[in-house]
This record gives C-alpha cells, structure tokens and sequence, in this order.
C-alpha cells in the first residue's frame, strides 16, 4: 500500500508537471503572458525599482546621517619627551625624560551630520526623480517592442502551420493525379512526360513541405524565447492565420493622430533634454557655498592596564557642536568651462529633439502607408487565389480531357501555389504592419 501511494503521488505530480509545461495562448494571451515573463522586460521592471531605490538614497544624503566610532589604543613604547629639568626642582640647564599620557586608552564617539544648504544636493533630488521617469519611459518602450515581437513571433508559426495544411492537401491531390495519370499511361493512353511533369512537381511540393516542417520548429523555439519559457517547452496556439488577419484590419487606425509628442521615442529625447538642463544647473550650483553641521559626544577612559570592562572605571564625557560654511572663490576658469560645455550639450539634444519629432511623423507616415497597403494587398491575394484555384481546375479537367498539356497544367499548378503562399504572407503582413503601426503611435489596445 505504502509502494502504491508513492507511485500515485509519482504520477500525480508528473501529470501536474506536464500540465504546467503545455500552454495555450490566443495572440493577446500570449502578449499579456510575455509582458510578465520575458526576460528583458523583467529586467526592465527591476531597472524601475532600482531608480526608485536611487531615488531614495539621493535624498537620503541631505537627511541626517549618525555614525559611530569606538577606538583602543594600546602604546607599545611610548613616546618619550624632553624638558628643561629645572620645571621639577632639578638643576639649571639640564634636561629631563618625561613620559605623558597613558599607555592605554579607549574612546566611544557618536556624531551626527546634518546637510543645511548644497545647491548640488538639490539638482540631485531633480535628477533623481527624471531618472526614475526614464527607468518607466524606458520600460514602457520595451513593453511595445515586446509586444512587437510576440505578434510577429506568433505570426511566423501561424504561417507555418497554414503553410504546412495546404502543401499537405496539394500533395495529396498531386499523388491521387499522379496515381490516375500513371495508370492512363500505363494502358498506352498517355505520354511518359505527363507522368514526368507531375513526379517532377510533387517533388517541389514534397520538399517544400519538409523545410517548412523544420521552419515550424524553429518559429515555435523563436515564440517561446520571446515569451520567456523554456526554448523546448511545449506551446500551442488558439488562433488562426485567417481570422487574426481579418480581425486586424482596422482602418481607424489610419486616421490616427500623427502628433509625435504623444510617442514614447520623443518622451525618452525629452527625458535627456531635461537631464542635460539639470547638468547645467548642477554646473552652476558648484560655484554656490555650501553649509553643514555637525554634533558628536563621547566618552573617553584611560589607564596603564586594560581595565575598561571594570565597573569602577572611570570615563570622561565630552561633546562639540560645529558649523561648517564652505565659499568657493576662484577656479581659474574650471567652473565657468564646465557649465559652458553643459550648455553645449543641452544645445545638441534640443536640436536632437526637433530632429526626433520629425523622424516620428516619418515614421507614422511611412508605418500607416505600409500597413494600408497590407490591407489592400490582402484582398488582392485573396482574389488572385480563388482565380489560381478556378484556373487549376480547368486545366485538371482539360488535363484529364485530353485538352491540356501537362506543361499547362504544371503550370497552373504552380500559379496556384504561388498564390497560396502570397495570401499566407499578405496575412501575415496586415497582422505585423498593424503591429509595427500601433508601436509608433503608441496607440496598443487589446484585441
């Protein structure tokens, strides 16, 4: 009995295992997943904690700080002085050893710092909270390339798997054609070149097959990297090319507002402008005096022996308070040249940052051109291929018939099969280029 729990419990845990391996995902389902999962984005949210930790240690610096020090010394040889003998009753003009001080002593210190005014602290407080506004800008940008990635990542093995359902049908037709040629042929009805012709296409197809079969491999490793599983776990999708397709032509979008501003690239350009405007400052605020204080008290004890774990010992308290102003005066020149090189650089981003806005209207431009015409391009395939298939058929029948050659019908066959892969492809741009036109409005809603 004993034996049969643990074999029970073996199998329960390594059904559980295996059903924690095998995931489902429709498209948004798998972008939701990869945004909590993959890899880079995880490191993006940990760069988003650590700028709020840095934050609080920028601020931290201008609160007080208190330290303490406990010190024991312990004069191996102590240091002999030399004065004028006649101090202690002795004769004039001779000189006698003295000793001063104890051999041993200890001390216990506490001091306290306060920061009253630093102009660099405060440009520090700034540049903290404009990192920490980088760290999310930074964060939501690689949210979008992320999601990018997922779409095309789950596109390509869509079109792996339609691409291998279709070349499986055309070879099953192709074999059935082939075995009825053959046997025309056979009963001296049909020429050996029409044999020829279709052994010579179900060979194309066959090896089409086959490298899209070790393609649909490698996008499936492709999709779960993206995601941040296992390359080898085990993953399926609930989507289809077609209806993913369908649902993704969107035409608002193509009305979308082109104002580069909204976008995350111009916010990030914004971002190292402001950066560049607090160097400025904190140049600036270095020719500015700064004005700290300070309390300590301690209590120090001595003696010839170690006897400061004595109860009886006997210790002296002291305290200090002190103020410190600092005043810079003169640098030659080094302040006044660093301040101006913050400005030159505060000078290239703003010319970076009109430059940024314009590549951004480019870019929207040209992803709302690409994408309206994976639109249009996708119902052009679509008609290409119910004619490729009209075609195909009557040249089968005239083929059968005695009408058509096997050269025509060789070649409507492969019409046909071009046409089959161009309404995969065209489905799979209107999926990518709505993508890529979403990630440069910033504009990501859920399908």
């Amino acid at each position: 009995m004993k034996h049969f729990s643990i074999v029970l419990l073996f199998l329960m845990t390594t059904i559980v295992f295996s059903q924690e391996e095998k995931q489902s995902f429709t498209l948004q389902e798998a972008i939701d997943y990869a945004l909590e999962n993959n890899r880079t984005a995880k490191n993006a949210a940990l760069d988003i904690k650590a700028a709020e930790q840095q934050k609080w240690e920028t601020t931290a610096t201008g609160l007080p700080q208190v330290s303490a020090e406990v010190a024991y010394q312990n004069f191996l040889k102590q240091q002999v002085s030399v004065i004028p003998a006649e101090l202690f009753g002795g004769n004039p003009g001779e000189l006698a050893e003295v000793v001063f001080g104890s051999k041993q002593s200890m001390s216990a210190t506490a001091t306290l710092n306060q920061k009253i005014f630093d102009g660099s602290y405060l440009v520090g407080l700034q540049s903290a909270k404009v990192f920490l506004e980088i760290s999310k800008n930074a964060k939501e940008k690689t949210d979008l390339e992320i999601r990018k990635s997922v779409v095309n990542a789950y596109g390509n093995v869509l079109l792996a798997e339609e691409s291998l359902s279709i070349l499986q049908r055309n070879i099953d037709v192709l074999e059935k054609n082939l075995n009825d040629i053959t046997k025309i042929y056979e009963n001296g009805l049909e020429e050996e070149e029409s044999v020829e012709q279709l052994q010579i296409t179900l060979s194309g197809v066959k090896s089409s097959f086959n490298n899209t079969n070790r393609l649909k491999k490698l996008a499936y490793q492709m999709l779960n990297i993206t995601l941040g599983k296992d390359i080898a776990s085990e993953t399926s999708l609930l989507d289809n090319l077609e209806s993913l397709a369908t649902e993704n032509v969107v035409l608002g979008l193509l009305e979308s507002s082109e104002d580069a501003k909204n976008t995350i690239d111009y916010r990030i350009v914004e971002n190292d402008r402001k950066a560049k405007e607090l160097l400025v400052k904190l140049e600036k605020s270095k020719a500015l005096p700064t004005l700290n204080a300070f309390v300590n008290g301690g209590y120090s004890s001595f003696g010839d022996k170690f006897i400061f774990a004595n109860n009886n010992t006997k210790w002296f308290g002291s305290s200090l308070l002190g103020v410190n102003l600092s005043i810079p005066i003169f640098s030659s020149g080094m302040r006044s040249a660093a301040t101006q090189r913050a400005k030159i650089n505060l000078a290239k981003v703003e010319d970076d940052l009109v430059e940024t806005e314009q590549k951004i209207k480019l870019q929207i431009a040209t992803a709302k051109s690409d994408y309206q015409f994976s639109i249009e391009d996708y119902t052009n395939k679509k008609e290409n291929l119910g004619l490729a298939e009209r075609i195909e058929q009557k040249n089968q029948t005239k083929f059968f018939e005695g009408i058509a050659t096997s050269f025509e019908l060789r070649q409507a066959q492969t019409q046909l099969y071009s046409a089959q892969q161009d309404l995969l492809q065209a489905m799979l741009d209107v999926i990518n280029k709505k993508a890529e036109l979403e990630t440069a409005l910033n504009d990501v809603t859920k399908n």
